[in-house]
């Protein structure tokens, strides 16, 4: 099992940035995604974060995924879980993955952790360290951007 592991310390609340983590603002701060669409049921702005919440999701290069809701405390915690819909190269490791977002106040803000837990096929060897870093520096622009839009 791998482990990707970045963190940023933003100037804004909790409550600011766990807004900008439900699934349909995603495309405003990660350069990969192009859109997202709720396909469960959102009655209240609280549904998009609940546990079981999922969206279609269209990366660049027109890959699409569902992603759900596995595990959500607001303003600390949410963990999603990854569905291809089309099959290539990027979504067979997606659904090897958990991605976590961990929330903590901090004096001037909040710690944002960005967790992503993969499982590499056995097949991948040498691409897998690769794949680790690329996907490690995509992380850093997509958290720095996020800074970027909520320290305005």
């Amino acid at each position: 099992m791998g482990r990707i592991e970045k963190s940023v310390e933003i100037k804004a609340s909790p409550e600011k940035v766990w807004e900008m983590l439900a699934l349909d603002r995603w495309s405003e701060w990660m350069d990969e995604m192009k859109s997202s669409e709720y396909i469960s049921e959102v009655r209240t702005p609280e549904d998009k974060y609940r546990v079981g919440a999922c969206a279609h999701m269209t990366m660049k290069g027109e890959t699409k995924v569902d992603a759900e809701i596995i595990e959500s405390l607001e303003n600390q915690k949410i963990t999603y879980r990854f569905r291809a819909l089309t099959r290539s190269f990027t979504t067979s490791l997606m659904e090897r993955c958990i991605f976590r977002y961990i929330l903590e106040p901090v004096e001037e803000g909040t710690r944002l952790a960005y967790v992503i837990d993969y499982e590499a096929p056995w097949w991948m060897g040498i691409l897998d360290k690769l794949t680790h870093r690329s996907s490690e520096k995509e992380l850093e622009r997509s958290l720095g951007k996020l800074k970027s839009i909520l320290e305005k």
